[in-house]
């Protein structure tokens, strides 16, 4: 099948590589010139793990091409799907701008039946609105279905989610648009789920706003677990046994960030008032994540008479592992309110570290985490990366000024911790 997929951002890219791998012509599309031009060259403009070899072979097996030139992705394709951002207003209302101007670069250029597949993240109605768009502007009589089918990529395994989905979820006006896309999908053998359009585009948004809400829940009982004595590790354990409830997204930290937790929540806020609801359960669970950081921060300024000029070493910059985004990163909050404050701070991440240069000043970027360690008076764990988990972490006292350690993912154990002769401070359980 010949498949375009505008925007090239994570969704899109890899959206359209594993396309590609599965035998389609697939042709992705950028208004970006210089983003396109290292797509060209077989280089991927986002981190990902197992991205890069799908590219190349299928760049030199001539299925997957880059453009800069809309009109040609359009023409050439019989599915075009929208991969663009949907970034949020300062409202929490998100911002569906680029989904309109693709939208109309579609209409100028649509010269026979096209299915439009919606991939962006988009509240519900966005649907009728881009078929509204591209009736208005066409230039020719063509008629056209629109469709949501929602991505669930999870940064750092894309590749694996989207080959073998938990389900594919399309939503299609009709039956016949809805067999086009599931003879596309054919391949992978997974659980697929036909609905109308609008409840597809609430699908996304209503699974990612419950996953928020497992991770503010857990953190909340993490809060009580501090005072109380108990292991928020083995309380979330106990829950997790609970075929009801589940283990994933019950891990107590910093909270979530990345670019989709924090921004589809807000939106379906949004939507909800828009509609005339109240959605308060979702409303306390966003404020719940935003106070994460400023509580770790007192947390952290309690051991000290004062923060100013005292050197933290930084462990983990992106949101999380195995991937180099840095979109709503718990790291920048906390380092920047660590300079604030008149600190020191050093840093290191295995793979965000050029494009946290980009958005980070003030800091010293370092080779390892043994260089971070150095001279420190505190180690901050950020990010839970695996390599952190197993550091010498006999090495990591010695070099340190203070050998105290503020664990803001529960990476290691208390216990083991305490032998080693740390004072570490960690989420929801004792102070050790």
């Amino acid at each position: 099948m010949n498949v375009c997929v505008i925007g090239t951002g994570y969704v899109g890219l890899v959206t359209g590589v594993v396309f590609a791998d599965l035998g389609n012509e697939v042709i992705c599309v950028d208004n970006d010139e210089k983003k396109i031009e290292t797509l060209k060259k077989g280089i991927p403009t986002i981190y990902e793990p197992g991205l890069e070899e799908m590219m190349h072979r299928n760049m030199q097996d001539g299925r997957l091409l880059f453009s800069d030139d809309i009109s040609e992705g359009v023409r050439k394709s019989e599915v075009i799907f929208i991969a663009v951002g949907t970034p949020p207003r300062d409202n929490g209302e998100t911002d569906l701008s680029y989904v309109e101007d693709v939208a109309r670069e579609i209409a100028a250029n649509i010269d026979r039946y096209k299915i439009i597949v919606n991939k962006s993240t988009v509240p519900a109605g966005t649907g009728d609105f881009v078929r509204e768009i591209i009736e208005k502007n066409k230039k020719w009589n063509v008629d056209f279905d629109v469709v949501s089918n929602p991505e669930f990529l999870k940064e750092g395994s894309a590749i694996n989610d989207t080959l073998y989905p938990e389900r594919i979820v399309i939503g299609a006006p009709n039956q016949h648009v809805a067999m086009k896309l599931l003879e596309l999908y054919a391949p992978l053998e997974r659980p697929m789920l036909i609905t109308d359009v609008a409840s597809a585009e609430m699908i996304k948004y209503a699974s990612n706003a419950f996953l928020a809400t497992k991770i503010s829940f857990i953190n909340s009982i993490a809060n009580i677990c501090e005072k109380a004595g108990a292991d928020i590790t083995l309380v979330a354990k106990g829950m997790g046994y609970d075929s009801r409830i589940g283990s994933s997204f019950l891990q107590a930290g910093l909270g979530f960030g990345g670019s989709c937790f924090p921004k589809d929540s807000q939106s379906l806020v949004h939507t909800a008032k828009k509609f005339g609801e109240d959605f308060n359960i979702l409303q306390e669970v966003i404020k719940e994540n935003d106070r994460r950081v400023s509580r770790f921060i007192e947390r952290i300024a309690e051991r000290y008479d004062s923060m100013e000029n005292k050197l933290f070493g930084i462990l983990g910059l992106a949101f999380k592992p195995n991937t180099d985004d840095l979109r709503d990163a718990k790291s920048i909050e906390i380092i920047n309110i660590l300079l604030e404050k008149k600190a020191k701070v050093k840093v290191y991440d295995p793979v965000a570290m050029e494009n946290a240069k980009k958005i980070l000043q003030g800091v010293k970027y370092c080779k390892n985490p043994y260089e971070v360690a150095e001279g420190a008076d505190g180690l901050i764990i950020i990010t839970e990366w695996n390599e952190f988990k197993y550091l010498n972490l006999d090495k990591i006292k010695e070099v340190m000024k203070t050998p105290i350690i503020f664990d803001g993912r529960n990476i290691y154990d208390p216990n083991n911790l305490k032998r080693l002769g740390f004072r570490y401070i960690s989420i929801g359980r004792k102070e050790i």
